[in-house]
């Protein structure tokens, strides 16, 4: 996702000028830090925060699947649209700036949960002994 996201603004695709993790950090920090501490931070904190849900949805979920995996895209999906936009100033879902946010965003995070079920779903087979073909 974070992959997709960076490469959608550099081409010029995204709706957003700035990636919303970036944007998030440098509304809190803005001018007190440096341009390359301010990415580091964004990076770390996104892939951080994608990290730990996906160690929460592997705790919880059992079995782990790809539908659990997009349920958790969408809920992150939700819980962005509401708060850390609005917080931006870009309105609910992003309608302040342009409601294409709110689409491009969804299917970031689909892809995001997705991949992060059908992996986790791999994984816990794996360490099971399952094979990944076989199972029910």
């Amino acid at each position: 996702m974070s992959i997709l996201m960076f490469l959608a603004v550099v081409s010029g695709k995204s709706p957003m000028s700035q990636p919303i993790p970036k944007a998030v950090v440098t509304q809190l920090f803005g001018s007190y830090l440096p341009k390359p501490m301010l990415m580091a931070l964004a990076i770390g904190l996104h892939l951080g925060y994608g990290g730990v849900f996906g160690a929460i949805l592997a705790w919880i979920a059992r079995p782990v699947t790809i539908r659990n995996g997009l349920a958790l895209g969408v809920g992150l999906w939700a819980l962005m649209q509401v708060t850390f936009l609005p917080f931006l100033g870009w309105g609910l879902f992003g309608t302040e700036i342009t409601p294409a946010i709110a689409v491009a965003t969804f299917v970031l995070h689909l892809v995001y949960g997705g991949v992060l079920g059908w992996a986790l779903d791999r994984e816990l087979l794996s360490m099971s002994g399952e094979s990944p073909t076989t199972a029910d």
